[in-house]
């Protein structure tokens, strides 16, 4: 594979034509998925949400994050928020039900921290959990990482 991809790279440079050379996106072992593209980390009844390394990489650069109000209600499954970037606008569902307890206010003067630390300092959201039983309903890292290799197949 190494070798068409050198080829490729070849080619590409002799017809003077760019080659967006994709790697891997990062999937964390100690988070759970949503097949929207979100990831959630959970500390008791906490649970910190943002978008995922592969949902930041198809959006390309961000440049607006509409975050909710503090004390919001949301729902597992449902739009809280956006993230528009110089490709698209998208929404963002949350993996979990329960009361909005922080929002990340730094990504309202840099909203490209989703993309330079999506799982870090791009996190978007706090919340106060409802029912902890909805984990169940969310992907663990291997699982999240096959359906982003499939749903990449696709396109």
């Amino acid at each position: 594979m190494a070798s068409s991809m050198l080829w490729a790279s070849r080619a590409a440079s002799y017809l003077r034509i760019s080659v967006f050379h994709r790697g891997f996106s990062t999937v964390l072992k100690d988070l759970k998925y949503a097949d929207s593209h979100e990831w959630v980390k959970v500390e008791v009844n906490s649970a910190t949400i943002g978008i995922t390394d592969h949902a930041q990489d198809h959006l390309g650069d961000v440049v607006y994050v509409e975050l909710p109000e503090v004390g919001a209600a949301v729902k597992q499954g449902e739009s809280f928020g956006a993230v528009e970037s110089v490709k698209a606008t998208s929404d963002v569902n949350s993996p979990v039900s329960g009361k909005v307890v922080e929002v990340n206010e730094e990504l309202s003067g840099s909203p490209a921290k989703v993309n330079s630390s999506p799982y870090d300092n791009g996190w978007i959201i706090k919340v106060e959990m409802k029912d902890a039983g909805e984990l169940k309903n969310l992907m663990d890292s291997e699982e999240y990482s096959k359906f982003c290799e499939e749903e990449d197949s696709k396109h």
